[in-house]
C-alpha cells in the first residue's frame, strides 16, 4: 500500500491538484461568500487526478496499475486514500484560516447567504458527509469501466452542489426551519463537534461501501 500511495503522489497526482488544495481554501477569506461553496472546488481535482492531464487515463494509468504485482482492491484503496488525503488536507488548511476569516467577518457589514461563520464546525461536518456522498457517486461509476471520467465527475459535482445548497443555503431560509440553524450554529461548540464526530463516522461507513462496490466493479473490467 505504501508503494501504491507513493505512485499516486509521484506519478498520478498532477501539480494542479496541489494548487487546488492549497489555493482554494483562501476563498473562506472572501467577504460575504457562502462558506460551504468553497468545499466544492476540491472535487475539481478528480478529473485532473484521474485524467492526469496526459498522466492519468490518457497514459493508461489504471491499466498500468492492474499490470503491477498488486491486488486490484489495493489499487482502489490507494486511490480512495489519495482522494481522502486531498479532502482532509483541504479542510485542515481551511480550518487554519478560520480565525482570520472570523476576524474579517467581524469587520464586514454584510453577511454571506446560508449558515454563518459561527457554524463553521457544522459546515465542516456537512462538507465531510458531502464528500462521502460524492465519492459514493464517483468511484462506482468510474470503476464500472475505468473510463467514465466525464459522467462520473459531472454527476459528482452536481450531486455535491445540490446537497450543499440544500443543507447550508436553502434550509436556513425556509420558514419554520429556524431550529435547524439554531442547532447547527447557536447551540454551542460542543454540539457542533458532536455533529462533526458523527459526520466522520458516516464518512468512514460510506467509504467502506464505496470501496467494496468499486473493487467488485474493477474486478469485472476487461482491459
Amino acid at each position: 500500500m505504501k508503494a501504491l500511495l507513493y505512485k499516486e503522489f509521484k506519478l498520478a497526482m498532477h501539480p494542479m491538484c496541489y494548487i487546488f488544495v492549497c489555493l482554494f481554501p483562501l476563498m473562506i477569506l472572501i467577504p460575504s461568500y457562502p462558506l460551504a461553496i468553497g468545499f466544492i472546488y476540491i472535487l475539481c481535482c478528480y478529473p485532473v487526478l484521474f485524467l492526469g492531464a496526459n498522466k492519468g487515463q490518457q497514459s493508461n494509468d489504471l491499466l498500468y496499475s492492474t499490470l503491477l504485482p498488486v491486488r486490484k482492491k489495493d489499487i482502489v484503496m490507494a486511490r480512495i486514500l489519495t482522494v481522502a488525503i486531498m479532502q482532509f488536507a483541504y479542510m485542515i488548511i481551511t480550518s487554519c484560516l478560520y480565525p482570520l476569516a472570523l476576524y474579517m467577518s467581524s469587520k464586514n457589514v454584510g453577511s454571506a447567504p446560508g449558515l454563518p461563520i459561527s457554524g463553521f464546525v457544522s459546515i465542516l461536518a456537512i462538507a465531510i458527509i458531502g464528500y462521502a456522498l460524492a465519492d459514493l457517486i464517483f468511484f462506482p461509476i468510474y470503476y464500472k469501466r475505468g473510463k467514465s471520467i466525464v459522467m462520473s465527475t459531472l454527476f459528482t459535482i452536481i450531486g455535491f452542489v445540490v446537497y450543499v445548497a440544500i443543507f447550508t443555503i436553502a434550509i436556513p431560509y425556509i420558514p419554520g426551519a429556524e431550529g435547524y440553524k439554531r442547532i447547527l450554529c447557536d447551540s454551542g461548540i460542543g454540539i457542533q463537534f458532536a455533529f462533526l464526530g458523527g459526520a466522520l463516522l458516516i464518512y468512514v461507513l460510506i467509504h467502506l461501501v464505496v470501496y467494496k462496490v468499486s473493487v467488485k466493479r474493477l474486478e469485472q473490467v476487461d482491459f
